[in-house]
Formats: structure tokens, sequence, C-alpha cells
């Protein structure tokens, strides 16, 4: 039988992760039966593949396979590997679920993110609830970036975040479904029909900003995104990209963080907005670091995260960005 559901787990050097991952959506696809789970392994070199293909073994997890690429090519290269060769094809799944292995199931995870975008055929996109192990909720149901949103952003100053409420980027999250711009990469659930309309996901990013890329052009195409509460997962937040919680103190942000952003923002605002965008954010952040000195607030911050930003801008690097690939 055919699978209506395709759910796509990335991992690299998570191997663990990933194995209690699919250990927690087991019950819901045996019982579901109309799922199947490909693990896409982005070259660990760690034995990963190895061990998650002897975990689904060992369990007589049949609905699950590994696919170990020969290269770590980034988020948007790994998922597609578990999209692409079955598009377009007589196999193809009515929808994919793309799954982080940082995350886990607390209670049902596929059947809320299906039954919704059965019953609303205008929804291309919906994703889950994300919780931290104590259940915190996370923000996952986003707006798009805009040049008064990164501003708000860099100052941190309630008063300014209330007057620009409908710019914020990351508002709390809502406890019913809702329609947002776009949601988190950690579990969102894809009608195959978006991805002949709009294409895979754009590999010339690494990390970060692809899904935030692949709604932007979604919704251009007249698709909407919706934030749906009922499909709940756990996410420990950071532990697959090892970029770290935002709400805490974490390394120095990477490299490709800052090409990523600086790429999304160019596409999206173009090179003027995306400068304008640059510039709202530093000066914000200059203001709040200069007010969290005076008032003796603890910065959290990435280290030398101002000065890579400047160095990382569209005003440094420029607005050329290449083509998709």
């Amino acid at each position: 039988m055919k699978a209506r559901i395709r759910v796509v787990v990335l991992n690299y050097k998570t191997a663990d992760l990933t194995v209690a991952c699919l250990r927690s959506i087991e019950g819901e696809v045996v019982a579901r039966g109309d799922t199947e789970v490909v693990v896409t392994d982005n070259a660990s070199g760690d034995g990963s593949v190895e061990k998650i293909s002897a975990a689904i073994a060992e369990n007589g997890w049949t609905w699950a396979t590994v696919m170990a690429m020969p290269a770590n090519g980034g988020f948007a290269y790994g998922n597609n590997a578990g999209v692409r060769p079955v598009l377009g094809t007589p196999e193809c799944p009515q929808y994919f679920l793309l799954l982080n292995p940082d995350t886990e199931a607390r209670g049902l995870v596929i059947g809320p993110l299906f039954d919704f975008l059965e019953r609303h055929p205008e929804a291309g996109i919906a994703g889950s609830r994300l919780e931290d192990p104590d259940g915190t909720i996370q923000r996952s149901a986003f707006r798009f970036h805009s040049v008064l949103g990164e501003l708000d952003m860099g100052l941190r100053l309630g008063v300014i975040t209330d007057l620009l409420a409908d710019h914020v980027v990351a508002p709390a999250a809502p406890d019913v479904a809702r329609e947002t711009d776009w949601v988190s990469g950690a579990s969102f659930m894809v009608r195959a029909r978006v991805f002949d309309e709009v294409g895979l996901m754009d590999e010339a990013y690494f990390l970060y900003f692809e899904e935030t890329d692949f709604m932007f052009r979604a919704k251009k195409r007249g698709w909407s995104c919706w934030y749906v509460p009922e499909s709940r997962v756990m996410h420990y937040m950071g532990a697959a990209t090892q970029v770290g919680d935002p709400r805490k103190h974490m390394k120095r942000r990477p490299g490709y963080w800052f090409e990523s952003r600086r790429r999304y923002f160019v596409k999206s605002l173009g090179p003027a907005g995306a400068l304008a965008a640059d510039v709202a954010f530093v000066g914000g952040l200059v203001s709040w670091r200069l007010r969290a000195l005076l008032q003796k607030k603890d910065v959290r911050d990435p280290p030398q995260f101002l000065r890579d930003f400047v160095r990382n801008s569209v005003l440094v690097k420029g607005a050329k960005i290449p083509p998709a690939k």
C-alpha cells in the first residue's frame, strides 16, 4: 500500500536522539498504517548509519529506512534527499512531515497535522507546537522578517515591542490553530503539491532560514501556513544544530548563520530592504547594549555577536547572493 505520509528525519551525528525520536512516534506510525519514515544521514562519519540501522532492525521498525548521503550539505540538502526521490512519481505520498532528530512526540504529532491539512485544502503547510522538556511552550509560529521587526529585535524595549506588535517576528504561541507566516523547521508537514509548485528548499542555505525562505515562496504562490498546537512535540532546542537555545547564553554564532540570514533578507526584502533591516537591527542592538550597561543588565547574546553581525552585514559583504541549487 502506498504511504499517504512520509516522515523525513535528518541526522547528523545525533544517532541517540534520532533513535529516541523514532521510538516516540512508533505507536502513532503503527496505529495509522499509512506512514513511512526515512532517516537521511548527512555523512555523519561517526557510526550513526550503523547505529540507527541496528535500532530499526532490533525493534522491527519495518516502516523506517536509512538513506546515507555522500556529504553534509546542510538542512535543506538532507531533507530534500528524503523528498526528491518520490516527488512526482506514482509512489509520492500526499504529505511530507519534516521532523528534527532532537524532537520527541508528546501524544499525537502526525495525525493532527494530517487532519488539519485534509480539512483545509487551501493550507499548504502546518507546524507543530514545540515544548521544552518541562512543558514550557516554545515560540514557533512566526511573522516574516521586516525592517520594523528587526528594529524591535535589536531594541528589546517593551514599549516599542507593544507599538510594533504587528511586526514582532516571534510572538507568543497561540493556544488554537492559527494562520501564520512561517513555522519552526523542527516539525512541519507539507502538502506534496506545494513542493510540486514551489520547488524544494533552497540548498544554498547550509543551516537556518531555509524553512523561512521556503514558506515565503509558498505564500507567494498562494499557499497558507498554519500553526496547529494539537500536534505536540518536545524539542531539545539546539541539540541538533549545536547553536544553542537563544534564551540562554550561547556559543559564538557560526558564520553560516550570518550567510543564511543575509541570503534570506536579500531574497525576501531586496538589497535596499536588507540593508535597511541590518541598519535597524544594529541601531537597536547598540541602544540595547548601552541601556544594559547603564542598568547593569545581563546581555544574553552570543560572544562577539555585534562585531560578527556588522562584519557579515549587507553593508560590508554586499547584497550579491549565489543562485539557488
